[in-house]
């Protein structure tokens, strides 16, 4: 299945992109799996419960299905002033 991925701030820094559509074999993913997945390609120097997700448009816990298709969005934190 094909998820499609946004990412912001230092997770962009760190994946070296804005988005990508990404292949996921495993047909009963999670949000928290998807996140362990691209942590380990990318290296992610946050820790995943500083992070938030985003499925289609809506804030969801991490162990929401991810279904084929699906826009995702890692929101970290942000520091602003």
């Amino acid at each position: 299945m094909t998820i499609h991925i946004r990412y912001f701030a230092m997770l962009q820094e760190q994946a070296g992109r804005t988005q990508e559509s990404f292949e996921i074999a495993t047909p009963e993913s999670t949000g928290e799996y998807l996140f362990q997945l691209l942590s380990q390609k990318y290296h992610f120097a946050l820790a995943q419960n500083l992070v938030k997700i985003a499925i289609n448009d809506e804030f969801r816990d991490w162990r929401h299905p991810v279904r084929d298709g699906d826009r995702i969005v890692f929101i970290p934190p942000v520091a602003g002033g």
